[in-house]
């Protein structure tokens, strides 16, 4: 290489050098000036409080002056305290209090990543507890928002402690009846997902939040191996079923606001908080001219001035194809043209969202119920995400859980029975599904709120029966209830699975066939040609039907509803059930 060429090369090293040695010394006094204007300005906490409550104020805060003393002596801490109280103008790293949203008097506290990560010291387990005590002793529902690293370490046991305090407190509050809709943002890790941050009756997240026991570098760390994109993020959890739902920031006032309606609050005109009054407390009128017909399990045909009995020419089998038919309405349907202001809610809460049962809170006429049902797709590809309404044991555990809810909070619940049966695969049976589907029959045997179960399209074995131990069973005239399909049966017994025509005939699945055993409690006339062929008129008839109905269970105590559920299916095969529905 020439003198001339080494020299180039030379001077050109040494000028990108000096040109790292700038840009380095440049990126790291921006990094400097970053951080100063950081530690300048100051952070916010309470933010989404101020979004959810009316005006952005408290009606009354909850101890603001409420704060850690460095009980260890931990070196270091006091002074960190002092920084992040400097930094955000509070004296902890939560703040509760009363507000209104939308009128309606609640509690709320949120725990902020902006005080010490959102770490939860002895202050901020202390002023969460006062606000869930403060909410049970007022009787107001409670929201809290919760961001956080977990317990605060430098607190030690102190710190640690906070997860079984602020647990119990919760439980507490939840034997009493209080709603408490817990929002979890990013992140919620540690002793607060692990404590009253999971304890909520209705679980709602924000999108991309990281949510987890343990951090993602720790599990890393531990396993050795690279997690999977969006692990832990609250899409992952909505999957695995620990949240009911996953809702934007702008969307979280009037989420939860309409939530709040379904449970029954509302602003008084002093803008006071109260609950409607359950039916029972109200005058529970006599039944109407026409609504004999209701209660003998006979209604009017939706689309015909005069019941047409066009349909009792139908057989068994023909039945069974109208409800298999793909144009055959869906539970979306129903609750589209029945309820108003559904909001779905999702998740087991030990695994796993099952898409094949669909359920959630809605409005009847006024009324908060719980609606709960086997969802179908109208396509194949909407089917298979739902297993063609064939549901595994955590989309039965779901429905649990929502009727457990519904009876915590006076609701009654509606189901709608649409399946081939439940889940028959490996991983379902691994995972319970005939301890799941027992689980379900006990419960709803002893629930202490009105139940009623419609068949709106074919119901078949215990996957069906599952959500259908109702005061009253109902179903569409075109509807079929049965031990397993004509298929199955015929492939059974006759070992021969082409004989599903005669098969049908003789199980006698039809509504018609059920009412006079004494199994089903009314028939609803469908239009000629099945329920699709008039939908609104469909709706119509069942929206007052029901209502109706839920007058008149609404003005039995408890006790007495339990007492005439049992002897409804007691009642059933032992030969003193009388045919038509149930006993007087």
């Amino acid at each position: 290489m020439s003198k001339s060429i080494l020299g180039t090369v030379l001077l050109d090293a040494k000028i990108n050098t000096a040109d790292g040695i700038f840009f380095d010394r440049r990126k790291t006094l921006l990094g400097f000036r970053k951080m100063r204007q950081k530690k300048g300005r100051r952070r916010m906490v309470g933010d989404h409080l101020a979004a959810l409550f009316d005006g952005g104020i408290f009606l009354e805060e909850f101890e603001p002056d409420l704060k850690s003393n460095d009980p260890l002596q931990f070196p270091g801490y006091h002074e960190k305290l002092e920084e992040n109280r400097n930094s955000t103008g509070h004296a902890a790293g939560c703040v509760a209090g009363v507000g209104r949203i939308e009128g309606i008097n609640a509690v709320g506290a949120e725990l902020s990543r902006n005080f010490m990560m959102g770490s939860m010291g002895s202050a901020e387990g202390e002023k969460l507890t006062i606000a869930i005590e403060e909410a049970d002793r007022r009787k107001l529902p409670l929201i809290i928002f919760s961001a956080s690293g977990g317990a605060r370490m430098q607190e030690g046991m102190l710190s640690l402690m906070q997860m079984a305090k602020t647990s119990a407190a919760v439980q507490k509050f939840r034997d009493h009846g209080g709603l408490y809709i817990s929002v979890l943002t990013h992140p919620t890790t540690g002793g607060v997902s692990a404590s009253y941050a999971s304890l909520g009756d209705i679980i709602l997240a924000e999108p991309g939040a990281l949510i987890g026991f343990a951090g993602p570098r720790v599990i890393e760390q531990t396993i050795g191996e690279k997690l999977p994109k969006g692990f832990q993020r609250s899409e992952f959890q909505l999957e695995h079923g620990f949240l009911d739902g996953i809702v934007p920031r702008e969307e979280q006032r009037d989420v939860i606001a309409k939530i709040l309606r379904l449970h029954g609050f509302r602003p008084d005109e002093d803008g006071s908080a109260g609950r409607i009054q359950p039916l029972d407390d109200q005058e529970v009128k006599p039944l109407q001219s026409g609504d004999e017909e209701l209660a003998s399990g006979q209604m009017d045909k939706p689309g015909c001035a005069e019941p047409e009995v066009h349909s009792q020419m139908l057989c068994a089998y023909d039945r069974v194809r109208i409800v298999r038919d793909k144009s055959r309405p869906k539970i979306n349907d129903y609750i589209e043209g029945i309820f108003d202001d559904f909001i779905g809610l999702s998740g087991d809460r030990l695994g796993k969202e099952d898409p094949a049962m669909l359920g959630g809170i809605a409005m009847l006429k006024g009324r908060p119920v719980t609606v709960i049902g086997h969802r179908k797709g109208k396509s194949l590809s909407e089917n298979l995400k739902c297993n063609f309404g064939m549901p595994e044991p955590e989309g039965y555990r779901k429905a649990l859980r929502l009727m457990k809810e519904a009876e915590k909070f006076g609701r009654p619940v509606l189901t709608f029975i649409d399946t081939p049966g439940a889940y028959p695969g490996k991983e379902a049976e691994e995972n319970g599904q005939s301890v799941a589907i027992a689980e379900n029959l006990a419960a709803m045997s002893s629930l202490r709120v009105p139940v009623i179960s419609v068949v709106t399209g074919e119901g078949n074995s215990g996957g069906a029966l599952a959500i259908g131990v109702g005061d009253e069973i109902w179903m569409l005239e075109n509807a079929v209830y049965s031990v397993l399909s004509p298929e199955g049966f015929a492939s059974i017994l006759w070992k021969d699975a082409s004989k599903c025509r005669e098969a049908s005939d003789v199980m006698k699945m039809t509504a018609e066939d059920l009412l006079a055993l004494g199994i089903a409690d009314r028939v609803v006339p469908e239009p000629e040609g099945g329920a699709q062929k008039d939908m609104p008129g469909m709706c119509r008839v069942l929206r007052d039907a029901l209502d109706q109905a839920l007058k008149r269970l609404e003005s039995q105590s408890p006790e007495q509803l339990l007492k005439n559920r049992y002897r409804k299916y007691r009642g059933i095969g032992s030969g003193k059930m009388p045919a038509g529905g149930n006993p007087v």
